[in-house]
């Protein structure tokens, strides 16, 4: 080949290799982005738009400078806050039965303490026959007692009170040991160790003993409120032991850094970044506490260490047994059953409703009951 025609071939590859550096030039994304359609992003996440240049490169703008796709109006952040927080948790019960059964049995006890007051009768001497056994009548489904009171309202009207006690004392250990707990997990040092001897000192203290004395020195005039309180008195220090040992290892976390580095607050980082961590464990205490408040009652006043209190499921179980003699006749055994099936249904629902609301606080099962937020496992899916 001569020097010429070497020359003339060498300017053709060069004005190729132009005209591909033009086109480059002119559309730097045409070998990256033809055939891509980004579409519309889900209202909560980030647009997947990273691109990757034409060399093989990364493209002049970062991930942390990208912008979304799709900016959100306030009808859509109403809608997916909505979603999130009410209807996501609504299906997560109503998949699951354990959760659905205890919903309906709470929701249950707390019509019958509501309504049922304007429904049912109060309760009163010589309202129907003498020990009347239970589904013999219309009028009297669940029978009478020695008196003729109405068993049904009998239940129906201690149900208020008892409700009150199990609210005022499961949140009062749940609160009381939820923030020593994570004080002291997360504060350390003195903190820490002046938090820790308050509550060793509290369950040193043996409970019931406690609750017998401070309900008989205490002109407590069988409030419900302060009974919830006293038997639940030292029973958040095992909780907040409990909730100090994990938030120990929670305040180490990646995120919980971040938000120390940015400058957050302890109440904020505490609130926003542990405690939702903790939700199921405390979600389960609160049954717990609210299951003893429910035993503990109606055995003290069964044995009547509380004052007196006709309309209660313990009043109503010592005078089937002292008065009736329940547990050896046949006649007067609905009275001691009736509130006995009353207690331990109430129970259940609170246990089956506390198993189901690990799932409602469980992120990943949550995203994938919520209409308006890709998963983690449809968004890996998608890439």
């Amino acid at each position: 080949m001569s020097r010429t025609d070497r020359h003339d071939e060498d300017d053709g590859a060069e004005s190729d290799f132009g005209a591909v550096a033009d086109g480059l030039t002119e559309d730097p994304d045409r070998f990256a982005d033809d055939d891509r359609d980004p579409g519309r992003s889900p209202i909560s996440g980030h647009a997947r738009n990273g691109r990757i240049a034409a060399d093989g490169g990364s493209s002049s703008v970062s991930e942390f400078q990208q912008m979304a796709d799709v900016s959100m109006t306030d009808a859509e952040r109403r809608r997916q806050w909505l979603d999130e927080k009410i209807l996501a948790p609504a299906r997560i019960v109503w998949d699951d039965w354990r959760a659905r059964t205890g919903v309906l049995v709470v929701l249950f006890y707390l019509f019958m303490g509501t309504l049922g007051l304007a429904l049912i009768t109060e309760p009163s001497p010589n309202q129907g026959g003498y020990l009347v056994g239970a589904f013999r009548t219309l009028e009297f489904p669940l029978g009478t007692t020695a008196s003729g009171v109405s068993l049904l309202s009998q239940t129906v009207y201690a149900t208020p009170s008892m409700l009150t006690m199990i609210a005022s004392g499961a949140v009062f250990t749940v609160c009381l040991g939820t923030l020593f707990g994570t004080v002291a997990g997360y504060k350390g040092g003195t903190a820490d160790s002046v938090l820790m001897v308050i509550t060793d000192i509290m369950m040193t203290i043996p409970g019931l003993p406690l609750t017998i004395v401070l309900a008989s020195a205490l002109n407590i005039k069988g409030s419900p409120v302060v009974i919830g309180v006293l038997i639940t008195v030292n029973a958040w220090a095992g909780l907040a032991r409990a909730i100090r040992s994990q938030v120990l290892t929670l305040r180490d976390a990646e995120y919980v850094e971040a938000s120390r580095i940015m400058g957050m607050s302890t109440p904020t980082i505490i609130s926003g970044d542990i405690i939702p961590n903790l939700m199921p464990y405390i979600t389960m205490n609160f049954v717990q506490q609210a299951r003893a408040v429910i035993f503990g009652s109606v055995g003290l006043y069964f044995l009547g260490v509380l004052p007196y209190n006709s309309v209660n499921w313990g009043v109503m179980m010592n005078a089937a047994v002292n008065r009736a003699g329940a547990t050896s006749s046949p006649a007067a055994f609905h009275w001691l059953l009736v509130p006995m099936v009353t207690i331990i249904v109430l129970a259940l629902g609170l246990t089956l409703l506390a198993q189901g609301a690990d799932r409602i606080f469980n992120p990943r099962v949550r995203a994938r009951h919520a209409e308006t937020v890709a998963s983690d496992d449809e968004a890996e899916g998608g890439i």
